[in-house]
């Protein structure tokens, strides 16, 4: 039996893990690491929400290890230089790890491979934080899709072989060699300090067993009535797994299987269906990602690289960062997101749209500030969302796409649930101060002194300039 490292990086879980599974039946004994490596993530190494979460989810897979007879080995980058030094110190024939897709990676990747390779070890690497890996969807003329539908209607078809059989986590794991030093999470990830992360943790159990634990929970509210409560920010209609996936806690592949297993019925198949094409809008991305890596930091659609986007005002770039633009929705959204590191997806577009369309300030500025807030910040999902907001990413009718934040709130925040959680200031306020408080300047005066009196931009004539703005670009 043969010493195999095992490199985990965001594939933090046992269940379904291809690498882990291909070192097992080659009947290696397996060393499983964690390299710690932001550098080589530049430029868009992990922010600070990301690496609050990561830190859990690294103490909750060397817990799951034990448990296992194993032990998480915790090093420092670079990661191709640990990787050697770790397979000198135990003699490993052979390295094995999931695939990672952002640009910064694959090219790492292919340099770890050459360099291991070149020293005499056998190297794999394994798909698992999708459903379907970016290749191996195209159009019949062997080109990446650019619009979502026929993706999704391609991959859709092979879906069935793609979930068929995820692997169970093995009942037992070989002992790692107590000699081996490994790094502390506490030297690797410091905690917060002081604790601005404390209240992610109210309803947040990183970890596979809280991946696993979360779904569970959720299959039967998911066919029950996703389709129509996803899009209401005050109800508990998603599934909250979003970084359970990103941290590959749970794969996709089982999350499928488990939702298609609960159906029932056809009204739980619709359901089903709608929240699977939600996955599928997470593979279009990588996607997406993967074969235009340009675009982490440049438009997809190029046509737009002349827009006279509006010099970044720091004041009202403050003011949306935390909340304080007098529009309610967007100030909730972004009060959700400082306190929770999460944001429900439907306010994400509306205080998205608000940033680009209304203030008309360049996406990579929002981009960055959800990368460095969200507990989920995924480069492929982060950047198509933004650039979709914008109006400059892969969609058939981008640019003239303005998300009007009142009349979202009256239809998909109609009782107003929403803003009172987020902005307990106006709590108070009838519903129809709630949705315009700078039209009831007597209630807003008197009930919440303290919330902006007017919005920080005029939404009806910073709507129209937008427009003009990209049909002059177009």
């Amino acid at each position: 039996m043969g010493v195999a490292i095992v490199w985990f990086r965001r594939d933090l879980r046992l269940d379904d893990h291809a690498a882990l599974n291909a070192a097992l039946k080659a009947d290696h004994r397996v060393v499983p690491v964690y390299v710690h490596a932001p550098e080589d993530e530049a430029p868009w190494q992990p922010g600070a929400a990301s690496n609050a979460w990561l830190r859990r989810s690294l103490t909750a897979l060397d817990a799951s290890l034990r448990a296992h007879g194993s032990r998480l080995l915790l090093r420092r980058g670079p990661a191709a230089a640990a990787l050697e030094r770790l397979a000198a110190e135990t003699g490993a024939a052979a390295v094995y790890w999931s695939r990672r897709y952002e640009p910064a990676w694959i090219a790492s990747d292919a340099a770890v491979k050459s360099r291991l390779r070149a020293r005499g070890l056998h190297v794999e690497s394994h798909g698992g934080a999708l459903l379907c890996e970016p290749w191996t969807v195209a159009t019949q003329q062997g080109d990446p899709y650019r619009v979502f539908t026929p993706f999704w209607r391609t991959a859709r078809a092979r879906l069935d072989d793609a979930v068929a059989s995820p692997w169970p986590a093995p009942d037992r794991l070989p002992p790692v060699d107590a000699s081996l030093a490994s790094e502390t999470i506490d030297a690797l990830l410091p905690a917060a300090a002081p604790r601005w992360d404390a209240a992610f943790w109210d309803d947040a159990q990183p970890g596979e067993l809280g991946a696993q634990a979360r779904l569970a929970r959720r299959v039967d509210a998911l066919l029950d009535g996703y389709a129509a409560l996803r899009d209401l920010p005050g109800t508990d209609g998603t599934s909250m797994l979003s970084a359970h996936l990103h941290f590959g806690e749970v794969s996709p592949r089982r999350v499928v299987r488990a939702v298609r297993s609960a159906v029932q019925d056809t009204r739980a198949s619709e359901n089903a269906d709608a929240f699977v094409r939600e996955l599928g809008w997470r593979d279009f991305s990588h996607h997406l990602l993967y074969h235009f890596p340009q675009t982490t930091d440049a438009n997809f659609n190029p046509r737009f690289d002349g827009l006279a986007w509006a010099d970044p005002d720091p004041g009202l770039l403050h003011a949306w960062q935390r909340g304080r633009t007098g529009v309610p929705l967007v100030d909730a959204g972004m009060r959700q997101l400082w306190r929770t590191g999460w944001m429900h997806n439907r306010v994400r577009m509306v205080v998205a749209s608000f940033l680009c369309k209304n203030l008309r300030m360049h996406w990579l500025h929002g981009a960055r500030w959800f990368w460095d807030t969200l507990i989920d910040a995924d480069l492929a999902n982060n950047t198509q969302g933004w650039q979709w907001s914008a109006g400059t990413g892969a969609d058939a009718a981008p640019y003239f796409r303005v998300f009007n934040p009142v009349a979202q709130a009256q239809r998909f925040d109609p009782d107003g649930a929403y803003v009172r959680r987020w902005l307990p200031e106006l709590a108070k306020l009838p519903d129809p101060a709630l949705f315009e408080p700078w039209k009831h300047a007597g209630a807003l005066v008197r009930l919440a002194p303290d919330y902006p009196r007017v919005p920080i931009v005029d939404l009806a004539q910073s709507r129209r300039d937008a427009l003009a703005a990209f049909a002059a670009s177009k």
